[in-house]
C-alpha cells in the first residue's frame, strides 16, 4: 500500500461519510500516522507505508467517519500557539476563545491572582499564565475551577505538559472558592438549551453537554457568575467574558449592573466575542 492510494481511499471514506473536512483531515490523519509532511508526500507518493501505520490510519479514518472529532482521535488542539491535551471529557480549544486570551494578556501585571471558572481542559488560564508571564516578566497566580472532576484531571495534565504552576478546584461555579483576585475569566456554557440539538454531530454528541448548556436563552451561566464574582474580586478587578456572536448586548446589560467600563470586544471576522469589565467595589 502506498502513501498515494491511501489517501485516495481515506479522502473517499470521509467525503462519503459526509464529513465537512474530508480532505483536510485526510491529510491530517495521514501525517499524523506517518509522519509524513505534506511536502515530503509530493517528493515521493508511491512510497509504501508499513502495515501497521496502514491499519492505524484505517482505524482513525473509520472513527473519523463516524463523526468522532479529529482532535479526539489525535489526542490533541493547538491553542495560543500551545499544544493542548483534549478528550471526550473537555470542549476543544478553539480559535474564537483566543479573543478572551489576548484581551486578558492586556491587562495582566506580575503578582496577580486570577480565577477561570468554567475552566475545562484549561486552556485559557494555562494561556494567561504561561504567556503572561513573559509578558510581565514576572509571576501570575491562577485557579482554575469546574463541576467536571474528569476536566480537572485533564487540565492538571495539560498544567504539567506547559511547565506551569496552577491550582485546580472541584467546584460548582464559586461554591468552594476563597480568597479575591485581581482578574476572573470565564467561557461558559452559552448555548441556547434548544439550539444544542441543532448542533453538528461532532459537537452535540461527541463534546460535553454540560460545557455548551447556557439554560433556555443562553444566559445563565452569565447572570450566576456575574452576580457571585463581586465577592471574589479585588477593587479594581476585571471581569472578562467569552460569549456568543449574539449576546454582546444582553451580557454588556448583566455586567452594567456591578461593573464599570463595560466593552464588548470583536473577534476578527468582526462579531461580538468578549466583553470585559471593571469592579468598582
Amino acid at each position: 500500500m502506498t502513501l498515494g492510494t491511501l489517501l485516495k481511499q481515506g479522502r473517499e471514506i470521509l467525503q462519503n461519510a459526509g464529513i465537512a473536512e474530508w480532505d483536510l483531515d485526510a491529510w491530517y490523519l495521514l501525517e499524523y500516522v506517518t509522519g509524513v509532511s505534506r511536502s515530503q508526500y509530493f517528493l515521493d507518493p508511491e512510497r509504501e507505508v508499513p502495515q501497521e501505520q496502514e491499519v492505524l490510519y484505517r482505524q482513525m479514518i473509520d472513527k473519523r467517519s463516524t463523526h468522532i472529532p479529529l482532535q479526539h482521535l489525535t489526542g490533541e488542539q493547538e491553542f495560543m500557539g500551545l499544544t493542548f491535551k483534549v478528550n471526550e471529557h473537555v470542549l476543544i480549544p478553539r480559535q474564537d476563545t483566543e479573543v478572551l486570551v489576548e484581551e486578558a494578556l492586556n491587562y495582566v501585571r506580575s503578582g496577580m491572582d486570577i480565577l477561570d471558572v468554567c475552566t475545562g481542559s484549561g486552556c485559557i488560564l494555562l494561556s494567561v499564565l504561561k504567556l503572561g508571564e513573559k509578558k510581565c516578566r514576572g509571576i501570575l497566580h491562577g485557579t482554575g475551577v469546574d463541576l467536571s472532576r474528569e476536566a480537572l484531571q485533564v487540565a492538571e495534565e495539560n498544567a504539567g505538559r506547559l511547565q506551569v504552576e496552577a491550582t485546580f478546584l472541584h467546584s460548582d461555579l464559586f461554591a468552594e472558592v476563597q480568597g479575591q483576585y485581581d482578574m476572573i475569566l470565564s467561557n461558559p456554557p452559552y448555548i441556547e438549551k434548544a439550539v444544542v440539538e441543532t448542533l453538528e454531530e461532532e459537537v452535540r454528541i461527541h463534546e460535553p453537554r454540560m460545557a455548551l448548556d447556557g439554560g433556555e436563552d443562553g444566559l445563565d451561566f452569565y447572570r450566576k457568575i456575574t452576580a457571585e464574582s463581586v465577592q471574589y474580586l479585588r477593587k479594581g478587578g476585571r471581569l472578562l467574558f467569552e460569549i456568543g456572536y449574539d449576546q454582546g448586548e444582553a451580557v454588556s446589560a448583566l455586567m452594567k449592573e456591578h461593573f464599570a467600563e463595560v466593552r464588548v470586544i470583536q473577534d476578527l471576522a468582526g462579531l461580538d466575542r468578549v466583553v470585559s469589565g471593571v469592579y468598582c467595589g
